[in-house]
């Protein structure tokens, strides 16, 4: 049986893995009796973390959120895709850098030497595409605060900063009355965000740059969500910018999820609409001159891929795998 310390350090590092872990199951990983693991967890709960036990006959444990954060542990593995991700978040131009970089040097800081150096030898630099203006930075703050309200179906009231100090505000004042709008979604076109919103105000649809907003609190109380014109906020967002009826500026035109954050998929589909599901998890829309030059675009992303159509987007995804798979198992001759 192993060193109470190890065993301790062992069963955190399981409880982190999942959201919950029969008793026996943890026993028979752990190589100990089900009574020791009820003495290891009440040990881990002196040390301040919120193992909830659940009873009977299928009655497990998982770790829970508590109002204190207590140490947390990593594997080598987690702790190298931690630093990894952090050294790549100061890159992203979402307004996190700053944060990114302090983290990453708060992790390396507390890493076994042997991890440090491995982390060491991974340097991103950040090139930009050639643009004719640049993409301005946008809070994360911000962001955060818009992905909520959209999630909650909440009411915002915010003020709109112009795009310029040349640019006159609504009725030549200097000070306007906050935007009142039911925010829809939150995506990014050409390297910026932008949320999608009914005009409460105006009764109409209209996109909003982030990095304009300035979120006003309270929020406002909950909407019923109505679609957008056309049905799809990915055709509606290149409509409005391109100026097209929302068809497609493209011969074939595709919708995928993708396992991936939105700010990350954005920074290299900049003919692309992206939305953000969820913080690893992003909707994108993209076009192309055929359906396998698609599927291959789409594929560079190193992500599951799931197609939500057309029918002949994954049938180009699936014919580029059969010439994929026939190329990897050709045996080149002398």
């Amino acid at each position: 049986m192993p060193k109470t310390s190890a065993r301790l350090l062992s069963l955190l590092s399981l409880l982190q893995a999942r959201r919950e872990w029969p008793g026996a199951l943890l026993a028979e990983r752990l190589a100990i009796s089900p009574r020791t693991v009820r003495r290891d967890v009440d040990r881990l709960r002196e040390l301040g973390y919120p193992v909830v036990a659940s009873k009977g006959p299928d009655g497990g444990y998982r770790l829970d959120a508590g109002s204190e954060l207590p140490p947390l542990l990593f594997d080598d593995e987690q702790a190298i895709a931690l630093a990894v991700a952090l050294q790549i978040a100061t890159t992203t131009g979402a307004g996190i850098e700053e944060a990114a970089a302090r983290a990453l040097t708060t992790v390396r800081q507390v890493m076994p030497a042997r991890l440090r150096r491995r982390v060491d030898t991974l340097q991103v630099t950040a090139v930009e595409r050639p643009s004719a203006r640049p993409n301005p930075q946008v809070d994360s703050g911000v962001l955060m605060a818009l992905s909520s309200v959209v999630h909650a179906r909440e009411e915002l009231r915010f003020d709109y900063a112009p795009a310029s100090a040349q640019e006159p505000t609504d009725g030549d004042r200097t000070d306007p009355p906050p935007r009142r709008v039911q925010p829809h979604h939150l995506v990014t076109w050409g390297g910026r965000w932008y949320l999608v919103a009914w005009d409460l105000d105006r009764e109409d649809w209209r996109t909003f740059r982030a990095d304009r907003i300035t979120p006003r609190t309270p929020t406002g109380p909950r909407f019923t969500p109505r679609d957008v014109p056309g049905g799809e906020v990915a055709a509606f967002v290149a409509a409005r910018f391109q100026g097209f009826d929302g068809s497609g500026d493209w011969p074939c035109r595709g919708e995928v999820i993708l396992a991936l954050p939105a700010a990350d998929v954005s920074r290299y589909s900049r003919d692309g609409v992206v939305e953000a599901l969820g913080p690893n998890r992003c909707r994108l829309v993209l076009g192309s001159w055929s359906w396998p030059a698609l599927a291959a675009a789409i594929g560079m992303f190193d992500a599951d891929i799931e197609v939500v159509g057309p029918p002949e987007l994954s049938e180009a995804f699936a014919h580029l795998a059969h010439r994929y798979a026939a190329a990897s198992a050709t045996t080149p001759t002398a």
